[in-house]
């Protein structure tokens, strides 16, 4: 990249990225998930770091505790629920661990702006036995994330780093730094005692583990990112993260500890603060994390019995629950209209959806751009659990129903979940035997999270070519024998293969082939958009009910309808706007009056 010496304005997410450069980082790894995803897409387009999309979080995280056994700093990236996914190897690298710097960067959703749950991973750093550091804006997090690093050499310890979504993708001045690096030699040095985890040698770090957490809370009592500010001793607040901005802007005359380092806790500092305070308050996001261990020191404080535990704090929210008789001095709260979200027009998966909305079957859904068929007027979702839990889901209900089942549950997943964890699913579908149908949503890319590149799409996180799994060949590989793969947008074709799939006695797999609207080359491409015939429309509301945003529907009165030639019973007729459409085609499948054309008709 271009050196610049002037500050910078970036994201959260593009300090992290730049600091990972700073910081000496050659290997980098992860899955995209928001608010996480933007990291290695800027850190890849650093010079002399390689990065990588990984299949799945626990894949990633392993490639980056065996870049940091090989001796040079490491860096993986996910957001919280892909911790989840990660936390077998996580577990165990916080006793192996590390020889260069290991860093693991998790980005939690509080408010689910993008998630299916709220989940506070700080939980993890107090069951794993690790430290973790936490930044309140992207310039604290470009410093904090290269002390991470050195962190993680000088105690022997994979680093947790944890951010938020406001944190992620606010943007901020950030100032270029020196470039660091490791001391560890880069190269093979074999440490059998310290990186094979069978009983005995896990036992004997075990007790490395507690010794380590013991110098980095000694640590802690002098970190220069756990900070008193003088103020107002009336009231003290012990913050972290980005509610330290909250209780900055909401109480800016008050003391307060900011704690850059959220576990483990400087105890002492705490107890001295809390002693040279009136009354002690706790101020976080969703779980009481600190205001349990503060208690658990036997120190009185108010936290979540004021704050609340679900959702995003803001000023308001802190100042309001503290002190509700000054919350006037704020400003209220602007009302928004609702912008319920839906799939792009000339969107594959709304083919599938529509076909599986007039079908009598049980739809278990999966994590991706495709959840939005949950949605009216589609509605044609009925479960939606995690990361490729959609083919066990399924297979579940098969087994749980018996002959009862057949014919009536489907499973439904994009290309990139099925690799990430759906394909183990299957594996197991096909092994234990059980007649559910998989459709596979292949549309060439990972589209939720901004269409990044994964083992299917045959490119690299560079754009680079790559080998392309062939989904065909590997469902047939695990054992399924009847594998159809359809264009999703011809409707009609493709309600006949399903309904043919349906009726085997095994499982079977139908591939809905199609690329997203959104891939750089489908949007230079010269799809001819379809218009409305207005005299030949019926008011039928068929297309209507794709649900695609390119179409709408215009009412009219009776006498306008008359003055129209409409049919008597006529209340309205259908858009298309020509700027919207895709060219798909979908609505045309659908359209028996001939109302819908090219347009160049």
């Amino acid at each position: 990249m271009t050196e610049r010496t002037d500050p910078l304005w970036m994201s959260g997410n593009e300090a992290i990225a730049l600091a990972a450069y700073e910081a000496g980082v050659k290997v980098a790894s992860g899955y995209p998930g928001t608010p996480s995803t933007e990291i290695l897409e800027n850190l890849s387009r650093y010079e002399g770091v390689y990065t990588e999309w990984a299949p799945n979080e626990k894949v990633g995280l392993e490639v980056a505790i065996g870049a940091s056994f090989a001796g040079v700093r490491a860096l993986a990236t996910m957001k919280h629920v892909g911790l989840n996914v990660a936390a077998d190897p996580l577990f165990t690298a916080s006793y192996t661990g590390v020889r260069g710097g290991l860093v693991v960067i998790v980005a939690d959703d509080p408010e689910m702006h993008s998630s299916q749950n709220e989940q506070d991973s700080r939980n993890y750093a107090f069951a794993a036995k690790l430290p973790m550091l936490e930044p309140s804006d992207p310039a604290e997090a470009k410093e904090l994330l290269k002390l991470a690093f050195a962190i993680s050499e000088e105690y022997d310890t994979p680093v947790l780093f944890r951010i938020t979504t406001r944190i992620a993708h606010v943007k901020g001045v950030i100032t270029k730094g020196e470039m660091l690096s490791s001391s560890v030699t880069p190269g093979i040095e074999k440490m059998p005692a310290k990186f094979v985890m069978l009983p005995g040698n896990a036992r004997a770090r075990r007790v490395v583990v507690e010794e380590r957490m013991r110098l980095l809370r000694e640590m802690a009592e002098n970190a220069p990112y756990n900070v008193v500010e003088m103020g107002d001793s009336r009231r003290g607040f012990i913050t972290s993260s980005v509610s330290y901005l909250y209780v900055k802007a909401a109480f800016p005359e008050a003391k307060v500890l900011k704690l850059g380092m959220c576990w483990p806790l400087p105890e002492q500092m705490i107890r001295d603060f809390a002693n040279s305070v009136d009354q002690l308050y706790v101020v976080e996001e969703l779980d009481p994390f600190l205001e349990l261990h503060i208690k658990a020191m036997g120190i009185a404080c108010h936290g979540k019995d004021l704050i609340p535990n679900q959702g995003e704090l803001n000023t308001a929210i802190v100042r309001k629950s503290i002190d509700p008789t000054s919350v006037a001095e704020l400003f209220a709260p602007v009302a928004l209209p609702m912008r319920p979200p839906n799939m792009c027009a000339g969107c594959p998966h709304r083919g599938i959806f529509y076909n599986l909305s007039r079908m009598k079957v049980f739809v278990s859904g999966d994590i991706g751009c495709y959840t939005l068929g949950f949605l009216p007027p589609l509605s044609a979702m009925d479960s939606c659990v995690c990361m490729g839990a959609s083919v066990g889901i399924a297979h579940g209900m098969a087994k749980a129903l018996g002959d009862d089942a057949k014919g009536k549950i489907v499973s439904v997943i994009g290309d990139s979940t099925f690799i990430h964890t759906g394909l183990s699913g299957l594996i197991n579908t096909v092994y234990n035997g059980s007649s559910s149908l998989l459709i596979i949503l292949d549309n060439r890319i990972t589209a939720m999270t901004g269409q990044q590149n994964n083992p299917a799409s045959g490119y690299s996180i560079k754009g680079e070519a790559a080998n392309a799994i062939d989904l065909e060949a590997l469902c047939r590989a695990v054992g399924v024998k009847h594998v159809d793969v359809v264009n999703p947008h011809d409707i009609n074709a493709c309600r006949k293969v399903l309904d043919k799939a349906l009726e085997c006695d095994e499982v079977s797999v139908v591939i809905a082939r199609a690329p997203c609207v959104l891939i750089p080359e489908m949007k230079k491409a010269a799809n001819i958009p379809y218009r409305t015939q207005v005299a030949s429309c019926t008011g039928c509301m068929a297309c209507v009910r794709l649900g695609c945003p390119a179409i709408s529907w215009n009412p009219v009165s009776p006498e306008k309808a008359k003055s129209l030639g409409y049919k008597e019973k006529q209340k309205g007729f259908a858009l298309i706007n020509e700027v919207q459409c895709n060219g798909c085609g979908q609505c045309r499948a659908l359209c028996k009056f001939d109302a819908i054309v090219r347009q160049e008709a």
